[in-house]
């Protein structure tokens, strides 16, 4: 019998101008969230911040400074365009990347769409919480969670320091 584990936190910040000024509905955040319901995730923040460093940086680390969760995916910002500064200010906070984590999100990406090599999302850990960038598209977003489902509960556990990690790899 596998152990039980703790349900994960997740908190889901979605980066865009359009939908933070009411212009546009956050359709990836509601898509992340019902997603992470249904994979039986504790859902303990959403929030909209505009594509500003600064707003981004001090959400994501108000987030983690509560210890209100233990996994952030961001969804937006993370393209070419001018205003796209989500893994700049996700690498300013985080103490250690996790690469593994987005270029495999991009390689199984690359196998829906070519354009998924345009991606400069970055993932990392900011104390004990995993920090994930995922792109700004509802479907992109999903699947990309979708890819990483099975490494995250071992992954949250190795961050909580839990003795059952070692027997679950």
């Amino acid at each position: 019998m596998a152990p039980i584990r703790t349900p994960i936190r997740a908190s889901i910040l979605t980066v865009s101008d359009r939908s933070f000024s009411g212009v546009r509905a956050d359709i990836s955040g509601s898509a992340i969230v019902e997603l992470l319901k249904t994979e039986g995730f504790l859902l303990s923040n959403t929030a909209i911040v505009p594509d500003e460093k600064g707003e981004i940086v001090r959400q994501l680390l108000q987030w983690v400074d509560e210890n209100q969760t233990d996994l952030i995916f961001t969804t937006g910002g993370t393209g070419f365009a001018p205003r796209d500064v989500t893994p700049e200010a996700t690498k300013s906070i985080v103490e250690r990347e996790t690469p593994g984590i987005s270029e495999y999100i991009r390689l199984k990406s690359t196998e829906i769409t070519p354009h998924a090599s345009l991606s400069r999302a970055i993932s990392g850990i900011c104390r004990n919480c995993l920090i994930i960038n995922l792109p700004g598209s509802p479907k992109a977003a999903c699947e990309s969670i979708k890819f990483i489902l099975p490494v995250l509960p071992h992954a949250i556990e190795l961050l909580n320091d839990d003795p059952g990690s070692e027997r679950n790899h």
